[in-house]
């Protein structure tokens, strides 16, 4: 078994905001990894829980230095946050997202080919 997360692990939030981000940071931050940034468009400059929260996940791996995306944003916006974590440099993405299109997948996974995380770190629920 391969180990993609550990103590070195510096954590962004997409979906920091919503219902499930929230429930889960706060998990992560009492026994898991290091929660570094959140992202939700539009919300820079807040913070959850003391967690900075940026627009954009390029802005949260220059500031914070993330290099683990956690994906909690719904089914419409994941393809986009799994491809924009990617274009912005993190190496794990993974996307707690239920029912995502399979057709959003193939294109992400079209999308993914080549790039750092292509066939590993991407480990996403579907319907």
């Amino acid at each position: 078994m391969s180990i993609f997360v550990d103590k070195n692990s510096r954590v962004v939030v997409q979906g920091i905001t919503g219902k499930e981000g929230q429930f889960h940071t706060r998990h992560c931050v009492e026994s898991g990894p290091r929660i570094v940034a959140g992202v939700t468009p539009g919300a820079a400059c807040q913070k959850m829980d003391e967690i900075p929260v940026y627009n954009t996940v390029k802005d949260a791996v220059g500031e914070a230095g993330a290099n683990c995306s956690l994906i909690f944003v719904p089914p419409a916006f994941a393809a986009d946050a799994i491809m924009e974590a990617a274009d912005a440099g993190i190496g794990v993405i993974v996307a707690i997202t239920e029912g995502i299109p399979v057709l959003d997948m193939m294109r992400v996974m079209n999308y993914l080919e080549g790039r750092p995380v292509a066939g590993v770190g991407i480990f996403v629920i579907t319907e």
